[in-house]
């Protein structure tokens, strides 16, 4: 774990959002292990599903993967679970490295408790589980209208940002993943890559992809190139009188048709057209 949470807060905080919503919340380090969840207590239908050993697997596996794919995409992630469910996951950001996740979950999103039993009957079809049982749980569970999950996961990314704005989780400074975090910010725009840094920091290229997977949800190199577009942005709307080519090469690209290809496959635009775009956004 990098880094060090004040569960307290946290808690408080957790009460909060469950106050307003009426939806369990968990917070997760980023190593995926549950830290803290108001309600303590999993519904009556989860603590069903990991009666059975292969169910419990499961929602170990089904958190971990929604982890991953909400660092992958830098936004809140919402999503059908193993059972049929519904929940959403929001990455806790220190600057670039992820420290943690906000999900939210069990929710019954469908038209009514029959289609939504037909629905988890069937995904639930493996387990060994009382089927009556399950019936029952399920049937307790509120219907949640879709467009109260989006709002709710809204709320979701304040209470992530305010989270880590409000210090109740800090990033702790000796650890590898925050030193190899600060030499990646401070020499993105030279010629670094993923021999570089391994070779700096004296670890396998296995271990600095893991490392990476965990805290920046993608590659190194991946991870470089957006930190690359990202200040080239912000030169094409802050600084005019730069050429594409000179932008190109102040971000750390030696080929210019290859920062023309990458920035057109993130922003979906050639940086030309997004300088004018920008022009005419901020000329409003």
């Amino acid at each position: 774990m990098i880094s060090t949470f004040n569960l307290d807060k946290l808690q408080s905080l957790l009460k909060d959002f469950y106050t307003l919503t009426r939806i369990r919340i968990t917070v997760f380090d980023d190593t995926f292990r549950e830290l803290v969840s108001y309600p303590e207590k999993i519904s009556p239908f989860c603590q069903l599903i990991r009666t059975d050993s292969e169910g419990y697997r499961q929602c170990m596996l089904c958190d971990k993967k929604a982890c991953e794919t909400a660092s992958g995409q830098h936004k809140p992630y919402t999503y059908q679970c193993h059972a049929g469910l519904t929940e959403s996951i929001a990455p806790l950001y220190m600057g670039n490295l992820v420290i943690g996740y906000l999900l939210f979950g069990h929710i019954f999103a469908y038209d009514s408790h029959e289609e939504g039993f037909s629905k988890i009957e069937e995904l639930c079809s493996p387990y060994e589980i009382d089927r009556e049982a399950l019936k029952a749980s399920a049937y307790e569970l509120p219907i949640i209208p879709k467009e109260y999950i989006t709002s709710a996961s809204h709320i979701l990314q304040a209470v992530a940002s305010y989270l880590c704005l409000e210090r109740m989780a800090v990033l702790r400074q000796k650890d590898l993943p925050v030193q190899i975090d600060e030499y990646i910010n401070e020499h993105y725009t030279e010629q670094i890559d993923v021999p570089d840094i391994c070779s700096r920091f004296q670890i396998g290229k296995t271990y600095l992809y893991e490392i990476a997977r965990q805290n920046y949800g993608m590659g190194i190199a991946e991870h470089i190139r957006r930190l690359r577009i990202e200040r080239a942005k912000r030169l094409l709307t802050e600084q005019e009188d730069m050429s594409i080519t000179e932008i190109a090469s102040e971000c750390g690209f030696t080929d210019y048709n290859y920062f023309i290809t990458v920035f057109k496959r993130l922003t979906g635009m050639p940086p030309r057209q997004y300088r004018v775009t920008m022009r005419t956004e901020f000329s409003r």
